[in-house]
């Protein structure tokens, strides 16, 4: 008997989908090709039971009445999946040489901090918070995909969005006259994007910023719980996930998606065909649509498909041993550094030229953003690092030498852990009992990410808001449920999945508040 719904992915978008249908009654299929679910978002353990997030996550929309906290109680696990917030003092610590900024939730109190520090600049500092906050209201109360009927209907209402629809966060940082040293402390969270303010949108800054501002956080028991949390909801209500299971191929009659080809990973060779009433595609739509034949796409879905990626990133995973973190000012928020001045000409340096002299970066410690330690043993503590890292490079350099590819890793590590060391703790290595390094290739193989991208489709404004991708195919019984669908993170991801839910049974629930 055929699915209602066969989901090809276990991404957080095709979970939290899968969930809700599976909970509504519906059977469900998951095809993946990892062994572990929750792409991006998925944990794995390493050494002596260290437990690492594929990527840096932190999430907004987790308070009472916002998608997090609706699609969760839609499930019936808001009480068992719950959420620590970051220091509202500072959930973001924002340090360069010469400056440090605490990002709290209140923008009065930001505005306070920034007029200390810029007080020629405090006007137009004044005016710029202004505009990010009415910005962000107006974006959250358009419909998702945006009506452009609807924009237009309601043009007073949409002022903002209207007149910044095009504007990178550059661009606006220019027209406001803002120093270079406050563009910096306030953009300085650009690996949440992996883009520098001359190529990211300003809708996608604005709304990530007041999300956070409105109240950044961490899972209780790590997000680990929360993935395995929808996995059993999938499976207690009749679901099904098939793990190490790699479509190779869409089946499809004429413009309908009828299934799909899969290869058995663990039984090299063996194939098999699956089939659904309606197929929902999490993996990347670009690469799903290569698979399909983009002739068999309208030519409105044809031109959206053709979106540019986001470029990549280096991890590194580590533990210490043996040392309090929290003395060396690590606490409930992440720690962003910046050696260069110029985010645009930091980026530049490390992504397009590998160069990490004076690299920019993030530090977390999740262990310190809960009482759950279950990430580590008793006396260690995880620490995870993240920057921008060239695609081609470390791909051309894995085929041609593994040794130089491996070297690569090693001096962008050390060059952030001088940076540590010089800054923040002084004996950094002395304590450092494991680290795994990830390149865009490790993104590539173990995330299903084409090009090791970070966030699905760039985040310019190019595609962003009304050019942007949404569930539609145009094929019959085929839905795109993706980052590069919807938007990405923990928090878009979630709500892409929600707003396919909504879109095909109807039942509106993502923006009710309580």
């Amino acid at each position: 008997m055929k699915p209602d719904y066969l989901i090809i992915g276990s991404g957080l978008a095709g979970l939290s989908f899968a969930a809700l249908m599976a909970k509504a009654g519906k059977k469900v299929l998951l095809l993946e090709a990892h062994e572990i679910p929750g792409g991006y978002g998925h944990t794995f353990e390493e050494g002596e039971r260290y437990k690492f997030n594929a990527q840096l996550h932190y999430v907004w929309n987790c308070g009472k009445g916002r998608s997090v906290y609706n699609f969760l109680k839609k499930l019936n696990v808001h009480e068992q999946v719950t959420f620590e917030q970051y220091d509202p003092n500072g959930f973001d610590h924002m340090r360069m040489p010469g400056y440090a900024l605490d990002i709290p939730g209140d923008l009065n109190i930001l505005f306070e901090r920034l007029q200390s520090l810029f007080p020629a600049s405090a006007s137009n500092i004044k005016r710029f918070l202004n505009t990010v906050e009415k910005t962000a209201d107006e974006l959250d109360k358009l419909p998702s995909p945006i009506n452009v009927w609807s924009l237009l209907c309601n043009i007073g209402h949409n002022l903002q969005v209207i007149k910044y629809r095009n504007a990178t966060l550059q661009e606006v940082f220019d027209a406001f006259q803002l120093p270079l040293e406050a563009q910096t402390l306030l953009a300085l969270q650009w690996p949440d994007f992996m883009l520098p303010p001359r190529d990211l949108s300003f809708f996608a800054w604005c709304v990530l910023f007041m999300g956070y501002c409105r109240g950044a956080y961490y899972p209780t028991q790590h997000f680990e719980h929360v993935i395995n949390t929808l996995v059993q909801t999938i499976e207690t209500n009749g679901g099904e996930i098939l793990y190490n299971c790699k479509v190779t191929e869409f089946i499809r009659d004429g413009q309908t998606i009828q299934g799909v080809h899969a290869e058995d990973l663990l039984n090299s060779g063996q194939f098999s065909d699956y089939f659904g009433e309606t197929v929902i595609c999490n993996i990347d739509p670009k690469r799903a649509a290569e698979m399909i034949g983009f002739e068999q796409f309208s030519a409105p879905v044809q031109k959206k498909l053709l979106y540019d990626y986001s470029p990549s990133n280096f991890m590194a995973y580590c533990v210490v041993k043996d040392i309090e973190l929290r003395d060396f000012g690590f606490g409930r928020w992440n720690l962003f550094h910046t050696e260069q001045p110029d985010l645009n000409k930091a980026f530049d340096d490390m992504n397009r030229h590998g160069d990490y002299s004076k690299p920019s970066f993030v530090i977390t410690t999740p262990g310190l953003l809960t009482h759950d330690h279950s990430d580590a043993p008793e006396g260690s503590q995880v620490v995870e690092l993240l920057t921008v890292a060239n695609y081609q490079r470390f791909h051309d350099l894995k085929i041609s030498d593994a040794g130089q590819y491996r070297a690569k890793k090693h001096e962008i590590f050390d060059a952030l852990v001088n940076v540590i060391e010089k800054q923040y703790i002084p004996n950094f290595r002395e304590h450092l009992v494991f680290k795994m390094l990830g390149s865009p290739t490790t993104n590539e193989r173990y995330c299903g990410s084409p090009g090791g991208n970070s966030y699905g489709s760039n985040l310019t404004p190019k595609n962003i808001a009304f050019n942007r991708l949404d569930h539609r195919s145009s094929l019959n019984n085929f839905y795109f449920c993706n980052a590069s669908s919807g938007y990405p993170g923990f928090t878009g991801s979630i709500s892409t999945g929600c707003r396919l839910y909504e879109h095909l049974t109807g039942d509106l629930f993502l923006k009710a508040t309580d």
